[in-house]
C-alpha cells in the first residue's frame, strides 16, 4: 500500500528516526499473557475485591498515570455505559527478586531500559458485550505522535518507530497516545506490567493447563523437554511455556504469539472456573498479585470504575472473547521488523466499530504455533448455543469475516502448542 493511500488522520511525519535497538531476550514476549492476566483480573476479580480490600487499592494509585488526549469516562451505578477501551503494556522491568532466571537480559550489556514488548488493546463492546483484545507485534514499525513525559518534558515524535520503544522514550502515556493513533480510539484506561508477575500470577490461580501438540517440545534455549499431551504450567514453567519459541514447529515469533493465544484462552476459561470465580481467597490472592506488578492510569485507580467494568464482561460467553493479531506486511526497509497493513487493520477497526460478531478466516494451523485439536473448532457464527458450552444465543445480525492476514482464534476454540517433535 502506498503512502498516498494511508488515511490522512494517522497524523504521520515525513522524517523518519530511530535506530536499530537492542532486541530483548525472548522471555519478553511472554508479558502478552500478563498482560492479559492483569487485563482480565481487573475486569472480572480485582473490582469486587476493592471493596473489601482498600489497601490494595492505595498500592494500586500509588504511582499512577494521566494519559493524555484521551476523553474521560464518566462515573455511574451499574455496568459501564458504552464500549470500554483499555491498554496493557507489558515492559522488560528486571525486578531484583526474578533477575537470576533471566541472565545477560537483566544482568548484561543489555539490562539497561525498559522497553514496551507487549501491547495489548482490549477492546470491550457494547450492547451485546463482546471482548477483542489486539496484540501490537514488537517489532512493529509505526508512526509515534510527541508526547508528554512524566516530568513534563514533551517527546518529539517520529514517523516511523519501533513500538517497543515507545515506552522507554515518553512512558505509558505514549504507548497508549501510539495505539490510540494507530486505532482511532479514544483509550481511556491503561496499566503497565512487569514479567516477573508471571510466576506469582498463575501460581495465585493455580496453574493453567496447557496443551502440547505433535510429538512434545522440546527447546534447549528455554530448557523445556515435554512430551504430547495436557500439562498444568505454573511458577517457572509458565515462564518457559511462554517464552518458547525454538519449541514450536515454525520457530518464529509470529507462531509464539499464537501459542501464547491458547494460553490466554485456557486463561480465560481457568479465571471464570468455579475453582477461581467462587473462591474469595483466590480472588483475593490474585487481586492482590496483580495489584503487585501493575501501575495503572489515573482513571482506573477507583474501585467503582473496576466494578463497572467487571459488570461489563461478567457474562460474555466465550466464543465472543477474540484475540487477535494487528495485521502487519514486511517492512520493505528492514527484513526484521514489519510494518501495518493498514487495509485490513481498517476493516478490523470498521468491524469493532459495528459491533457485530466477528469470524476469523485466518487458520490457526498455518502459522505453526498451534494445532487445532479434532473435532476441530465450532465456528461462532454458525453455532448451536445448546451444544457449545459459553456460547451465545444464535446471532441475529450478520456477521463480518476478517481477512485472513489478521490472525487469530477465540476462547471457545481449542488449540495445542504445534510442537517441535513428531511422535
Amino acid at each position: 500500500m502506498s503512502q498516498s493511500t494511508k488515511p490522512a488522520k494517522r497524523g504521520r511525519r515525513t522524517i523518519a528516526r530511530h535506530g536499530e535497538l537492542k532486541s530483548p531476550h525472548p522471555l519478553a514476549l511472554l508479558l502478552k499473557v500478563l498482560g492479559i492476566v492483569v487485563a482480565v483480573g481487573l475486569v472480572s476479580s480485582a473490582g469486587v475485591a476493592a471493596y473489601a480490600a482498600y489497601d490494595i487499592t492505595a498500592t494500586f494509585t500509588e504511582d499512577a498515570v494521566d494519559l493524555e488526549g484521551q476523553e474521560a469516562v464518566p462515573p455511574d451505578i451499574g455496568a459501564i455505559e458504552g464500549g470500554v477501551n483499555l491498554l496493557v503494556a507489558g515492559t522488560d522491568e528486571c525486578l531484583p527478586e526474578f533477575a537470576a532466571y533471566f541472565g545477560d537480559r537483566c544482568t548484561g550489556a543489555d539490562s539497561e531500559g525498559e522497553l514496551n514488548d507487549v501491547n495489548l488493546l482490549v477492546h470491550i463492546s457494547d450492547a451485546p458485550r463482546r471482548v477483542t483484545v489486539i496484540s501490537f507485534p514488537r517489532d512493529l514499525m509505526a508512526p509515534v505522535p510527541s508526547c508528554t513525559r512524566e516530568d513534563g518534558s514533551e517527546t518529539g515524535g517520529a514517523s516511523k518507530q519501533q513500538i517497543n520503544s515507545v515506552f522507554m522514550d515518553g512512558g505509558l502515556n505514549c504507548v497508549v497516545k501510539t495505539v490510540s493513533q494507530l486505532s482511532g480510539m479514544n483509550i481511556p484506561f491503561a496499566a503497565k506490567v512487569n514479567f516477573g508477575g508471571v510466576i506469582n500470577i498463575t501460581d495465585a490461580i493455580g496453574g493453567v493447563e496447557v496443551c502440547i501438540g505433535n510429538g512434545g517440545i522440546r527447546d534447549f534455549y528455554t530448557g523445556i523437554d515435554w512430551p504430547a499431551g495436557n500439562r498444568t504450567v505454573q511458577g517457572i514453567e509458565a515462564l518457559q511455556f511462554l517464552r518458547t519459541r525454538h519449541g514450536l514447529e515454525n520457530g518464529s515469533d509470529l507462531a509464539r504469539i499464537s501459542n501464547q493465544q491458547q494460553y490466554m484462552s485456557r486463561l480465560a476459561r481457568k479465571l471464570v472456573s468455579d475453582e477461581v470465580l467462587t473462591n474469595p481467597t483466590t480472588l483475593l490472592k490474585l487481586a492482590t498479585t496483580a495489584v503487585e506488578n501493575t501501575t495503572p492510569s489515573k482513571s482506573l485507580t477507583n474501585p467503582l470504575t473496576l466494578v463497572q467494568i467487571a459488570l461489563a464482561v461478567k457474562s460474555v460467553p466465550f466464543d465472543q472473547i477474540v484475540f487477535v493479531q494487528y495485521p502487519v506486511v514486511d517492512d520493505p526497509a528492514d527484513s526484521n521488523r514489519v510494518a501495518p497493513n493498514y487495509d485490513a487493520a481498517d476493516q478490523l477497526w470498521a468491524a469493532l466499530a459495528a459491533n457485530q460478531p466477528i469470524v476469523l478466516t485466518s487458520d490457526p494451523n498455518a502459522g505453526g504455533g498451534v494445532i487445532t485439536q479434532d473435532p476441530a473448532p465450532t465456528d461462532p457464527a454458525t453455532a448451536d448455543p445448546a451444544a457449545t458450552p459459553g456460547a451465545t444465543d444464535a446471532p441475529t445480525e450478520t456477521a463480518i469475516e476478517l481477512p485472513d492476514s489478521i490472525p487469530g482464534t477465540d476462547a471457545s476454540q481449542n488449540t495445542c502448542s504445534a510442537g517441535n517433535l513428531r511422535g
